[in-house]
């Protein structure tokens, strides 16, 4: 297959899940409209549309608990200092985050690696979204066999430059009279494709990954159009009416003969009717806890599916949670946090191991790396203090990994080792240390508290 047919191919698959793609980022921005679910409102009642965006609560409740600290190589005793300053010279403290929330929306993200300028330089990650970026995978290998990537359409949306990714190379074609022309070219001295996928809730047939909010659009449509119904309602019907029987228009007139405008009469301003004849009456106003009920049943059935916690969707009582109670409320939301990063940390894994072989380090340490997490949960700060104080002192945890217990950044442990290391009291308890050790004989451990 030729350069060209692989990416006409891979231009169509774009094209193809395009639409789909939009409809999820719509669902996400709280911006489908009602016509688009199946409900017709006349052109006065469109002003009462209301949205409800419960996908993106269902989206951003997991994706705010995936947080990256660090990747720790096989044997090393904290988070790998190299990685790290590649992950923050690529900005991706906040670049993950993108991908993370694009995986979620969209069922997948992609993350591209390629060699920085000069040898001394980083690689450079790169994240891309699937609206732009699709692959295929060699059915035999299930690996990524080839990439196209779009990035530049002209005004009527027609890609006109793209990106052809393979093992190996990265090269770089523009449209020009309607064809396709390289532009440029990339090659480096591996088999391999610099493309990996981060990929939600994937299967076996379905590489591509599911949207997080699949569950809850369904109902999603439901509560909004229970709510513009609402507001029809409370425009309607939520307030007493007043009707007059057997009068006429000339019988809404003042003391002077002059006729009454409407909206005097609609506030209350008529009282009285000088035709014997007419009756004026009032209509109850509706009692519209019917709607209430319906959509707080909706958000029971969302908070059954997602895991949510109730008091996520509005839920709460006149006394207060305990921590407890609270804690084991979002121990289902803890749990499929935990799942995703599972998921995506072995994409970030692969990334880091894809970018040592590309500086021609040898990856077999990297073959057990593992990409360090925040925890997911939510337990005050005090509470993880002291359980991790407990650890120290018990001897169950080192210093450097009680740091990292604690959440304390790469950069901030780095910082405490300096502290420690500058610590007179540290450097007088070495110095007699060494004085009390016979040449011959091997020094006795310093401890890490000190």
């Amino acid at each position: 297959m030729t350069d060209i047919d692989t990416i006409e191919r891979g231009l169509e698959k774009i094209d193809t899940d395009l639409p789909g793609l939009k409809l999820l980022d719509a669902y996400y921005a709280g911006k489908q409209r009602l016509a688009a679910i199946g409900l017709a409102l006349p052109p006065e009642m469109d002003a009462l549309q209301v949205i409800v965006n419960w996908p993106r609560l269902a989206v951003d409740a997991i994706e705010e608990r995936l947080d990256i600290e660090g990747f720790q190589l096989a044997g090393a005793a904290g988070a790998d200092e190299r990685l790290w300053d590649w992950w923050q010279a690529n900005d991706m403290d906040f670049e993950s985050g993108l991908a993370h929330l694009d995986a979620l929306i969209l069922g997948r993200s992609y993350v591209t690696v390629t060699t920085g300028e000069s040898d001394d330089d980083p690689p450079i990650f790169t994240v891309e979204s699937a609206r732009s970026m699709t692959v295929s995978y060699d059915p035999a290998t299930r690996r990524i066999a080839q990439g196209v990537r779009v990035f530049e359409r002209d005004e009527a949306k027609q890609a006109t430059g793209v990106v052809l990714y393979q093992p190996g190379r990265v090269a770089r074609y523009r449209k020009s009279n309607g064809r396709w022309v390289l532009d440029d070219e990339d090659t480096f001295d591996l088999d391999i494709v610099p493309i990996v996928p981060i990929v939600n809730r994937a299967r076996v047939g379905a590489r591509d990954g599911t949207s997080e909010m699949c569950d809850v659009m369904a109902l999603t449509d439901a509560a909004c159009r229970t709510l513009t119904n609402l507001q029809a309602a409370q425009e309607f019907l939520a307030v007493p009416q007043r009707y007059v029987l057997g009068a006429s228009q000339d019988d809404f007139v003042d003391r002077d003969g002059n006729k009454i405008p409407v909206w005097e009469a609609y506030i209350g301003r008529l009282w009285a009717l000088g035709n014997s004849d007419a009756k004026v009456g009032q209509l109850n106003a509706a009692d519209l806890r019917n709607f209430v009920e319906v959509i707080n049943h909706y958000a029971r059935l969302v908070a059954s599916i997602t895991g949510l916690p109730p008091h996520f969707l509005g839920f709460s009582s006149e006394n207060p949670a305990s921590a407890d109670a609270i804690r084991s409320a979002e121990a289902r939301l803890v749990k499929r946090a935990e799942r995703r990063a599972r998921a995506f940390g072995e994409a970030w894994e692969r990334l880091m191991r894809l970018a040592l072989r590309m500086v021609g380090d040898d990856d077999t340490a990297a073959r057990r790396l593992e990409t360090v997490w925040r925890d997911p949960s939510t337990p005050t700060y005090a509470a993880r203090a002291d359980a991790v104080t407990k650890q120290f002192a018990a001897g169950i945890l080192p210093l450097e990994a009680a740091w990292e217990q604690m959440g304390y950044s790469p950069e901030y442990r780095r910082h405490l080792r300096t502290l420690a290391a500058d610590d007179p009291a540290t450097r007088y308890l070495e110095a007699l240390q060494a004085q009390a050790t016979p040449p011959d004989a091997e020094p006795l451990p310093t401890s890490e508290a000190t």
